[in-house]
């Protein structure tokens, strides 16, 4: 849209949005997105900053949600379950965190370092 006497042309957000999806595109070069949609290089820059600036600016984190995991009921009336081997009483139940963030799913150990950690965190969020 253009606005006021001088020609200023003023972009909608979706506008702004869909031209600095393209900026993104691997192999894109912004001085030719600028030139199609008749902007110049430093303002499409200057909107790509912004951008960055605005997502750093989110919570790196979400809530976590724990949920209780289902019981499994038994009838009073059922036979008396076997004595558990020793075998598997030793059995330790893995423990550690699952991530899911654009479509791929990655699971941490609990013997994972926090270095490990959020090597592997910083690693999503450099990649989206």
């Amino acid at each position: 849209m253009i606005d006021g006497a001088a020609g200023r042309r003023r972009w909608s957000p979706d506008d702004r949005a869909r031209i600095l999806e393209e900026t993104f595109v691997p192999g894109a070069v912004v001085s030719a997105v600028a030139r199609r949609h008749g902007l110049t290089p430093q303002q499409l820059f200057t909107w790509r900053r912004e951008a960055r600036q605005a997502a750093a600016a989110l919570p790196a984190f979400v809530p976590a949600v724990v949920a209780p995991e289902p019981v499994e009921m038994v009838p009073a009336c059922a036979e008396p379950q076997r004595q558990r081997t020793k075998r598997s009483s030793s059995r330790r139940r893995a423990v550690g965190i699952e991530v899911e963030a654009g479509g791929v799913t990655v699971r941490i150990g609990d013997g994972a370092s926090p270095a490990t950690i959020a090597a592997v965190i910083g690693a999503l969020k450099g990649g989206a």
